[in-house]
């Protein structure tokens, strides 16, 4: 049996600006923008990676939720507690410069981790935590 990821979630307020950084800052390409029932999805991925998508979907997807839960899911997003993503790099530091350059917002600066890798991270548009890791060659 082989089985392999294919498609993760992260939730965004606001698809344009949430392009703006994917597309823009971190170079993934734009390969699906849907809307249905009001919603929107946004689907982006690395050029490297064509069988591995990042839907970028509203915080809450369910047409049904409810005023009280659309607005707890809010505030959560706003927070950065809900998903986090961490995408390996070739040059932490390069991607570090990039990201800062353009404006992200920096959580930590590239630093060694003694679980083997360097990494940093930044908040993206509506608030997810982005980590970004390089293996450390042994």
């Amino acid at each position: 049996m082989d089985i392999k990821l294919s498609q993760c979630f992260i939730a965004v307020d606001d698809h344009d600006k949430a392009l703006a950084f994917y597309r823009d800052v971190l170079g993934l390409e734009v390969r699906n923008d849907v809307g249905f029932e009001g919603m929107r999805w946004v689907t982006v991925g690395a050029p490297s990676q064509p069988d591995v998508d990042i839907v970028l979907e509203p915080a809450v997807a369910d047409p049904n939720a409810s005023p009280a839960d659309r607005q707890a899911m809010a505030e959560l997003l706003a927070k950065g507690l809900l998903r986090g993503v961490i995408f390996s790099t070739d040059d932490c530091d390069a991607t570090f410069e990039r990201i800062r350059a353009a404006g992200g917002e920096v959580l930590q600066e590239p630093m060694d981790q003694p679980y083997g890798v360097r990494d940093c991270a930044f908040r993206d548009p509506s608030g997810n935590m982005l980590r970004f890791t390089q293996s450390r060659k042994q």
